[in-house]
């Protein structure tokens, strides 16, 4: 694979596993898949969003590396909206599990500084 290209393996709703690569021109992504090793990769006009969020994925694994530039996360993430209108693209800091978010339902601490606890002799 060249420098351009992601690559990753999934199963369709019908049990068919495919090979998808997704190539990086100019400031879009073609999408191909095959079934097998020797078939001839055919473009995917419409990828499914399982694909855009698995490239999105990617690319910001390769940000992380300094594979590819920041920008361009903005420009998958955009992509994707204007594809699948209302898609939900990652965990904002309340979302992420362990975040920090106020919980109405929980019970306050009962101590007045959580972080020190009372000497239990």
């Amino acid at each position: 694979m060249a420098k351009a290209e992601i690559s990753w393996k999934r199963i369709t709703p019908e049990g068919i596993r495919l090979q998808v690569y997704a190539h990086h021109v100019s400031r879009e992504w073609r999408f191909f898949a095959r079934e097998r090793r020797y078939d001839q990769w055919q473009a995917v006009a419409d990828p499914p969003l399982e694909d855009w969020l698995e490239l999105l994925d990617s690319v910001q694994r390769r940000i992380n590396r300094r594979l590819l530039r920041p920008e361009e996360e903005a420009r998958v993430k955009k992509s994707i909206r204007g594809r699948v209108p209302g898609a939900v693209l990652g965990w904002t800091r309340a979302d992420a599990p362990g975040g920090t978010q106020f919980l109405p339902d929980r019970a306050p601490c009962p101590f007045p500084n959580p972080l020190i606890l009372p000497d239990h002799r």
